[in-house]
């Protein structure tokens, strides 16, 4: 009897011992057919000054969102050339796209010029402008221009981009592209970055209702802007809005303004045709007057600028003394900056981590650093996923959480 209970306890043991094993196994599958399926994340790394800081132990778990593409549009004008070749080095990234315009002002030779460097460096994801555009500062050419090489960057570029960003040669980066990837990569893909307010007050008499004449549009040399001498009412079927001339825009947005399925955005341009400094109001005015992006505006153009007081024509020429100013705003570009201001130097060494005529490094850089070539040259491809974003950064989304927060998102949309 001992013996038959010993068999019937051996028989139990082992089909214990069976199904533990079977549990195991779909268990094992079951996490390696859920890997499997899982898409490939980028590859981050977390670096400062010190190569040991890593970005797991800033925001926690490794689960990361995709990876935003930015459109960038670069535009100079007769002497500019020097000056959108080094914004367009500390500005590059493989995955962002690139139009740079220099104007019809501009020389052929510096056009072409800028044209080799571009063959040079051997990247593909830049397109400068061969038929360029006449630009009259303050002149409705300037939106033209600027639609322009949105239809260009809607046609001609390979990848799905998320927004578009207008420098120009005065301009400058206050962070890396793999700062602006990695926090933007967290944001929703609707935003509409532009100051704007409809409160427009001494701009009405000064900007709505004078007509001007933009002699860019019908000549071959520039020859600046004429006014009539009569004046119009303000506009009674749309709401105009104003603020500043830089912007960052999704695509979805300005897919509307070129090809436009509602009439709004024509409307609008043939109004401001005759606007003056038409780039502070076209935009924000179309986006405001329909109720498909509205709601998607942040009330901020995502520069750091300086105005004299009282304010004159244009902002202040920055330099050394507004450094820290400029860090603390935690804003991703600044202007206006004056050709070759020791200012951008000191932004290139300390904020952009860039050597003289070299671009802006990042995860997607392959070259051994420390020498005279720049590591850039060697890259990760035409689609990197590797992006090393800074301890800036943080700067950055402070910025960004300040003006996502309740209290000034919402309260502040085209009002």
């Amino acid at each position: 009897m001992k013996r038959n209970q010993f068999h019937h306890y051996m028989d139990h043991k082992w089909l214990l011992l069976l199904l533990l094993l079977i549990v195991s196994a779909l268990f094992l599958l079951i996490l390696l057919s859920s890997n499997l399926n899982q898409p490939e994340q980028p590859s981050y790394s977390y670096s400062d000054h010190h190569p040991n800081h890593d970005r797991r132990s800033y925001i926690g778990p490794e689960v990361f969102p995709k990876l935003p593409r930015f459109a960038y549009l670069i535009s100079g004008t007769k002497g500019d050339g020097s000056r959108v070749k080094r914004i367009l080095q500390a500005v590059f990234h493989p995955r962002n796209y690139y139009v740079v315009h220099l104007d019809l002002e501009s020389s052929d030779d510096e056009r072409a010029e800028l044209i080799n460097y571009v063959k040079l460096v051997g990247v593909s994801n830049v397109m400068v402008v061969n038929n360029p555009n006449l630009v009259t500062p303050k002149g409705p050419t300037m939106i033209a221009s600027t639609l322009h090489a949105v239809a260009i960057l809607l046609q001609r570029t390979a990848h799905h981009w998320d927004w578009f960003i207008n420098l120009s040669a005065s301009d400058y980066p206050l962070y890396s592209q793999d700062d602006l990837l990695h926090v933007f990569s967290y944001l929703p893909r609707d935003l509409n970055f532009l100051e704007h307010s409809s409160n427009i007050g001494w701009k009405e008499n000064q900007r709505a209702r004078p007509i001007i004449i933009d002699s860019g549009l019908y000549h071959s040399k520039k020859s600046g802007i004429f006014w009539a001498k009569e004046k119009r009412s303000v506009p009674a079927s749309f709401k105009l809005y104003m603020g500043s001339s830089w912007v960052m825009l999704t695509r979805p947005f300005l897919e509307f303004c070129v090809w436009g399925w509602d009439n709004l955005p024509r409307t609008l341009l043939m109004y401001y045709t005759n606007f003056l400094s038409s780039t502070e109001g076209y935009f924000h005015t179309v986006v405001c007057n329909h109720k498909d992006f509205q709601n998607t505006t942040v009330n901020h153009d995502l520069h750091y600028t300086r105005w004299d007081n009282p304010p004159k024509q244009h902002p202040m020429s920055l330099t050394v003394e507004h450094f820290n100013d400029m860090v603390e705003s935690g804003a991703p570009f600044a202007g206006t900056f004056a050709k070759d201001d020791s200012v951008l130097d000191k932004i290139d060494k300390e904020l952009l981590r860039r050597s003289s005529n070299q671009f802006t490094p990042g995860g997607w850089c392959l070259g051994k650093s420390g020498s005279h070539k720049d590591p850039c040259l060697v890259h990760g491809g035409e689609n990197p996923n590797v992006v090393k974003p800074t301890l800036n950064s943080k700067r950055l989304e402070k910025l960004l959480l300040k003006l996502l927060h309740p209290e000034n998102f919402r309260l502040k949309q085209c009002k």
